[in-house]
């Protein structure tokens, strides 16, 4: 079995559970390990908010969610101003909880890409396998 959903979203700060309980929804049915699940509604929460917070322009964005038996696949896609993906600087330990989002997506996902063009937006892409 295999689900795929396509949500569009206000960026606004509500959207971010909303998104988190259906992709929580989509890997209890689907009988996701546990461990795997809770690793992907960080990084799906993480990049969510970062789009809340910093996608300065746009008013909206996408979440694509792709689950199979096997893995899972998340792209995240806003249309505000950008960031450099390289100049995201590691986060200072107990310093802030802050500025620990690509981070943290980093850490529990794999094969995480991110790309951004100055004014036009934004894409974080990541997946995780199941065992």
């Amino acid at each position: 079995m295999r689900m795929s959903v396509r949500l569009n979203l206000p960026r606004e700060v509500d959207s971010v559970p909303a998104v988190r309980r259906l992709l929580r929804c989509a890997l209890s049915t689907l009988q996701v390990d546990g461990q795997a699940g809770a690793d992907l509604e960080i990084a799906l929460t993480e990049a969510c908010a970062n789009v809340v917070k910093h996608a300065t322009g746009a008013d909206a964005f996408e979440v694509r969610l792709d689950v199979g038996e096997d893995r899972c696949s998340i792209d995240v896609v806003d249309g505000g101003q950008g960031f450099e993906p390289g100049a995201t600087p590691a986060p200072v330990p107990a310093a802030s909880e802050h500025g620990r989002g690509l981070f943290l997506i980093r850490a529990l996902a794999e094969n995480v890409r991110m790309q951004s063009s100055p004014r036009t937006g934004s894409l974080i892409h990541f997946e995780k396998s199941f065992a």
